[in-house]
């Protein structure tokens, strides 16, 4: 990938370092400048070293400067207070680089030098179910690293692997065969796939003929009889249904030919369970065909197994899991494979991760990864539920947004065609769901709250919405625009350009860390950085040079939040 800003000057300060006698360990420890008077960037790492060799920072700090091989893009360099270097970019040359890009803001999304195979598994709900809000995190956040990964130039597969086998499946089926044959309608009955869920369940624990049927239902789908791989294929579609009118509502990319369910490793999963054997690395504990490693211990130094076969000959997920993780290595050569599952997995994929390494179920040079999330939750701080107590289906609190939505687009804009009212509404719904969570570090919880998700005001998707809007209204209103090139003399000019330069750090980060919150926290701050310009330096009124100048900075920022809302899986709006 062509190097950034961030990463070009911190390579030079690298090589200075080394060149002013310091060893290969010390940093330079680079940073954004958090004042302006500090420059734009700032290496830190001197410091540090100065204290450790016992030497004078300041002078330290000359002596690597008079090493550094200035690029262009460098105004001016700076030691400050003890020791740091502060760099402030050339604003001649962010007029040269934003220039050459005109409208062609996808310059700035780097491009891998290989087309490496990362799979990202995410979503995958349970099919027993209608999709919850426990969904939602998994579901978007998988989706917007699917983006960045791909627009990066990355080979991604997406996999779903729904939860389509098991035993609640019995219970659902014995539940549906004798509502056929009592003539019920199943379709109209799975509309409604909770509370169908919750009469089998009801069925299940209050009736022991019932109990002992569903069992048995399972032995029979889980051997292959035909009639109940028709009831529980049916079962499955009208499931997915559901499933795909929510991804089509979200924005998501995920299609039927991303799904993997847990049912297509079926067939496989004994001849795991004997590789493992084969590898010397089985042991029957209480009739169950366990795995036990050194590294995890349980309470009072017990070591903690891993269940590959429960002791009535049945699998686990543990057991899937690997034959997902033989197949996506080597099936579909995966260099890189992404878990967007909840952080209480975090035990769990650090064990089979360590098993299907040792046990070679992936190549050595497959590197994978957990990118845990933490949980949705009220302002009572618990986990988000209804009223009632129960799970908030995940279409049911997306109609909520739509119809709160609307009620504030029609404050906003009382005298708005209705129709229009409502088109605007749908989109800012949808987005502030989605861009509230992703706004979020993902490792944290956090609390669901409407009235600031829906705010024009703040760090929210209506703010970056309106703010989008304003840029479209001032192309509109200036007519025929020619991008000629940009002239930066203002600082608010700097500003604004500089932090879209700054795109292509985000992304790398972005790819790196599995932070889709990077990039909310980018545009945002591109969007206050675009408020301010406007605010400071007039566009429309300026003399004719300097206003097209502006109206070029406006129409690249304007793309560039675009692409960071495409990339976070958000639809724009030009008028709001």
């Amino acid at each position: 990938m062509k190097k950034s800003l961030f990463d070009q000057i911190e390579s030079i300060v690298a090589n200075a370092m080394i060149a002013a006698g310091l060893a290969i360990d010390f940093k330079p420890k680079l940073t954004y400048s958090t004042k302006k008077e500090f420059g734009d960037y700032q290496a830190n790492g001197i410091l540090p070293a100065a204290k450790q060799l016992k030497i004078n920072p300041r002078d330290l700090a000359s002596k690597v400067i008079e090493k550094l091989d200035k690029p262009e893009f460098i105004s001016k360099i700076e030691i400050a207070g003890p020791g740091f270097i502060n760099f402030f970019i050339s604003k001649k040359w962010l007029s040269k680089s934003l220039s050459s890009l005109k409208s062609d803001v996808d310059s700035l999304i780097p491009k891998c030098t290989n087309r490496k195979v990362i799979v990202i598994d995410y979503s995958g709900p349970n099919l027993a179910k209608e999709m919850h809000v426990g969904h939602l995190r998994s579901t978007i956040i998988g989706d917007c690293l699917s983006r960045v990964c791909s627009r990066l130039g990355y080979s991604v597969i997406r996999q779903n692997h729904v939860g389509d086998w098991g035993t609640q499946f019995g219970m659902l089926l014995t539940h549906m065969s004798d509502m056929k044959n009592q003539g019920t309608a199943i379709k109209t009955e799975l509309a409604d796939l909770e509370v169908f869920y919750k009469n089998a369940k009801k069925h299940f624990d209050s009736d022991p003929d019932f109990a002992q049927r569903a069992r048995e239902e399972v032995v029979k789908l889980q051997s292959g009889d035909p009639t109940r791989l028709k009831y529980w294929s049916e079962f499955i579609n009208i499931s997915l249904e559901h499933c795909f009118d929510v991804y089509k509502r979200l924005g998501v990319l995920l299609s039927k030919n991303d799904l993997k369910p847990e049912s297509s490793y079926n067939s496989v999963l004994k001849g795991i369970v004997e590789d493992v054997r084969a590898k010397g690395l089985l042991s029957e504990s209480e009739g169950a065909q366990c795995v036990f490693l050194e590294n995890f211990k349980g309470r009072d130094d017990e070591p903690l197994p891993i269940i590959l076969q429960k002791s009535d000959g049945g699998f686990l997920y543990a057991t899937t899991d690997l034959a997902a993780l033989q197949y996506r290595s080597y099936d579909l050569n995966a260099s890189r494979i992404l878990y967007v599952v909840d952080i209480r997995q975090a035990l769990h994929f650090e064990q089979i991760f360590a098993l299907a390494k040792k046990a070679s179920f992936v190549k050595k040079n497959c590197v994978l990864e957990h990118i845990p999330f933490g949980t949705m939750l009220g302002k009572d701080g618990k986990p988000f539920k209804t009223r009632s107590g129960d799970t908030v289906k995940l279409n049911d609190l997306l109609d909520e947004s739509v119809e709160r939505a609307l009620k504030v687009v029609t404050e906003k804009n009382p005298n708005l065609d209705k129709i229009k009212r409502s088109d605007i509404a749908y989109v800012v719904g949808i987005n502030a769901v989605k861009y509230a969570d992703l706004s979020k570090n993902r490792k944290s919880n956090y609390v669901f709250d409407w009235d600031t998700m829906l705010s024009f005001e703040g760090n929210t998707a209506p703010y970056l919405m309106y703010a989008y809007a304003r840029i479209q209204s001032i192309v509109r209103d200036a007519g025929e625009v020619k991008v000629n090139d940009i002239t930066i003399n203002e600082s608010e000019e700097k500003d604004l350009a500089l932090k879209i330069h700054q795109f292509r750090e985000i992304l790398n980060k972005v790819e790196q860390d599995c932070m889709p919150n990077y990039i909310c926290q980018y545009v945002y701050e591109l969007a206050v950085n675009f408020m301010s310009f406007y605010e400071k330096c007039p566009v429309l009124k300026a003399e004719p040079e300097i206003r097209d100048s502006r109206l070029a900075l406006c129409i690249i920022a304007g793309h560039t939040i675009h692409l960071g809302f495409d990339l976070l899986g958000l639809k724009i709006l030009n008028r709001m």
